[in-house]
């Protein structure tokens, strides 16, 4: 069963060229001439395809490479497997019954499928925010230094200093450190989504995964978050999924456009919204499709 679907997904046609227009990259090209510094990958996804069941397939063949210290968006229309890559990245989707997946995925070299890793250490190397803000139901200091706890730190001024450095990192300290121990759930909308930036970051991941960060903010508190992502990138690997265009056009180094699971296009951001090498990605960052 695996052969045969494997197969048909590697023959399905998309609507103009079946060929992703991966130009990944100018920046292997930039490397080989020595300017590692433009594109080193920390992230490399390598003919990567994902079932959620025997019938329903996620992802197809997907391989490009995310470097570090830049922000990556991935864009498209809905259901074309945008956040189940990004779950992949951090195998949430392990969670689901049934799936099953074929290439791989590296960070740093090491195939996060390996038996060897341990998902739990794999996932503080990788911090989360979800689409809707979703901090517990305790305080501000509490939400910031769970995954701590979690890990076995208990010395109070190293919680104390881990969780001004997360709340000043995600640009909310100066709101919030009067009220470190008030609920959590008073803050609001785009404060909490800052929060839960603070907690993923809080145990100083390498990577951070955004699934539509902005979708439910006003956009008084999307450009504070936008903002945030342009400081976040010095310390962390940022990956954003996102539906916005123009956020896409605004945070991003680097665009992926997705389609039917498919990776149609993936270069440098000005050239995926000024001068794409797709057609159908033309039509898509312009408003004509999807």
């Amino acid at each position: 069963m695996e052969q045969t679907l494997h197969e048909k997904a590697k023959t399905a046609k998309l609507p103009n060229d079946s060929r992703p227009g991966i130009r990944t990259n100018p920046g292997s090209e930039k490397q080989q001439d020595g300017d590692e510094a433009e594109f080193r990958p920390l992230i490399r996804i390598e003919k990567h395809s994902f079932y959620y069941s025997a019938t329903a397939q996620a992802l197809v063949d997907v391989d490009f490479q995310i470097p570090e210290k830049q922000v990556t968006s991935i864009i498209g229309p809905s259901g074309c497997g945008k956040s189940t890559l990004l779950r992949n990245i951090n195998r949430m989707n392990d969670l689901i019954d049934g799936v099953w997946w074929t290439g791989d995925i590296r960070i740093s070299g090491q195939s996060i499928f390996d038996p060897h890793i341990e998902v739990t250490e794999l996932r503080k190397r990788i911090g989360m925010v979800f689409q809707k803000s979703n901090p517990f139901p305790k305080s501000i200091y509490e939400n910031v230094v769970y995954s701590l706890r979690v890990t076995g730190v208990k010395k109070k001024s190293a919680l104390d200093e881990a969780a001004e450095t997360s709340l000043r990192s995600a640009a909310i300290w100066e709101e919030v450190k009067d009220r470190l121990h008030e609920s959590a759930l008073g803050l609001s909308g785009g404060q909490m989504q800052r929060l839960c930036i603070a907690r993923a970051i809080a145990n100083q991941p390498e990577i951070l995964l955004m699934d539509e960060p902005c979708s439910a903010l006003d956009p008084i508190a999307t450009a504070k978050i936008e903002e945030l992502i342009h400081e976040l990138k010095k310390q962390f690997t940022i990956v954003i999924v996102t539906h916005n265009m123009q956020q896409a056009a605004r945070v991003s180094d680097r665009t992926a456009f997705f389609y039917m699971g498919r990776l149609v296009e993936y270069d440098e951001t000005k050239t995926i919204f000024i001068s794409p090498s797709k057609k159908q990605t033309e039509e898509y960052v312009t408003g004509r499709f999807g």
